[in-house]
């Protein structure tokens, strides 16, 4: 009877074994993404200068290929859908989910000709990232001057029309990993009707099954992206928004948990009561 003890002991640190392992890899592979993305940085920003001579939204081209390299080292697959309706030849607001470090890797799988993304402003002083940010025609938005944040905006909002621009936006306004879509925030919603440009959905599936977080999972997988129909906004107003925000995110919403076919995590079902959007 003795022996019992000893083989529980020796099963729990078994156990913790392979949780540290777990943890160690989970935090090396996030490690190598961090440096992969300041490595390309260095390579890139000369190619960049070199190519088109500084900032500029042309630079996204020679980024976009740097970066689509790294699904390779991690083992990831993106099957897109419908990504025609991204390359029409018109100024548009892109608006995706939002759910990890990962992101950018889908957004460049799919990222049309002329499209700038907008970025909190503390990015612009990630050293050589925030370099290639500002290169490749990142706006930066100052979150805690909000006088400032709508100055931007509205000046984007005549240059995506002048400039024949797309801009791709996170409405969730924060990375969300809780399995389903957060209320969405309307900067993106007021841009696009003021500039009178129609709003074009782009919804990732879930990553739970191959990163996580909290169960420091990081493995290979496949991540769908459905590219939605596009939502006119031609003759609304800022009296519109409201409800122009609330039909893309159920819209959104329904498309995520079909394509994710994962459990809500925080509870939430798939049914006809669906979360406001705030």
């Amino acid at each position: 009877m003795e022996l019992w003890p000893c083989l529980a002991a020796a099963l729990l640190l078994l156990l913790l074994l392979v949780q540290l392992s777990r943890a160690a890899e989970f935090y090396a592979k996030v490690a190598l993404y961090c440096a992969l993305c300041f490595a390309m940085s260095v390579m890139a920003s000369p190619v960049c200068l070199l190519r088109h001579g500084g900032r500029t939204v042309e630079n996204m081209s020679i980024i976009s290929w740097f970066l689509r390299s790294f699904k390779y080292f991690y083992g990831l697959r993106f099957k897109v859908r419908d990504q025609h309706r991204l390359q029409e030849a018109r100024p548009c607001v892109i608006v995706s989910n939002h759910q990890s470090i990962l992101d950018m890797m889908g957004l460049m799988e799919v990222l049309p000709e002329r499209c700038v993304q907008i970025a909190k402003r503390e990015l612009l002083f990630l050293g050589p990232v925030g370099l290639i940010m500002y290169l490749g025609g990142v706006v930066f938005i100052n979150r805690q001057r909000s006088s400032t944040a709508m100055s931007v905006m509205a000046n984007l909002g005549e240059r995506m029309v002048r400039e024949n621009l797309k801009v791709w936006i996170y409405p969730e306004g924060t990375r969300n990993d809780n399995g389903d879509l957060l209320p969405f925030k309307k900067g993106a919603f007021y841009l696009a009707v003021q500039a009178q440009v129609p709003i074009v959905p782009v919804v990732y599936s879930s990553f739970s099954s191959f990163y996580n977080i909290k169960k420091k999972l990081f493995t290979s997988g496949t991540v769908t992206v459905q590219v939605l129909e596009a939502i006119p906004t031609s003759g609304l107003t800022v009296a519109d928004v409201p409800a122009l925000v609330d039909t893309c995110h159920r819209a959104m919403r329904t498309t995520f948990l079909h394509i994710s076919k994962t459990p809500q995590e925080n509870g939430a079902t798939a049914g006809p009561g669906v979360q406001p959007a705030q």
